[in-house]
């Protein structure tokens, strides 16, 4: 049972980190230097909004299956890392509600009302928040792996 609570967590986990990393490495910089900024503001808000959609699913598994497999262990002799992961986590969720309430919201009614100017500001918005996520993910998994 413990090894697909965690496969679960593992892969919702994978989910939203390679969806970061697709959006920051990949899409964002062809968006950008491809299209026109109505265009271009209009694939980001599709896009975002699918994803970000997955990013709620994911949390939920992130944070049921890490809740999970935290209750079976006995916390005074759980690695440091489980803590720090745990930390981080809240923290990710904490900034990716933010993006999904503010920002992301004044996106969508700025693509929906063609407001290209309060898009492409909410689009910035969200931006250094998905790069702090990122960093921060990737920091849980270094914490967890190596802090013993």
């Amino acid at each position: 049972m413990y090894e697909w609570i965690k496969f679960f967590h593992l892969g919702a986990g994978v989910v939203w980190l390679g969806g970061m990393a697709l959006l920051l490495l990949a899409l964002r910089p062809v968006v950008i230097a491809q299209m026109a900024p109505p265009e271009r503001l209009a694939l980001m808000s599709a896009v975002l909004s699918r994803f970000f959609v997955m990013v709620w699913i994911s949390i939920a598994l992130l944070l049921a299956s890490g809740l999970w497999m935290l209750s079976v262990a006995d916390m005074k002799l759980a690695p440091k890392g489980w803590h720090a992961m745990s930390g981080l986590g809240m923290l990710m969720c904490l900034i990716f509600a933010h993006i999904w309430f503010a920002p992301f919201r004044r996106l969508k009614a700025a693509v929906l009302g063609a407001d290209w100017a309060m898009a492409a500001k909410a689009l910035g918005q969200i931006h250094p928040l998905v790069i702090a996520n990122f960093a921060l993910g990737w920091l849980a998994v270094l914490a967890v792996v190596t802090w013993r």
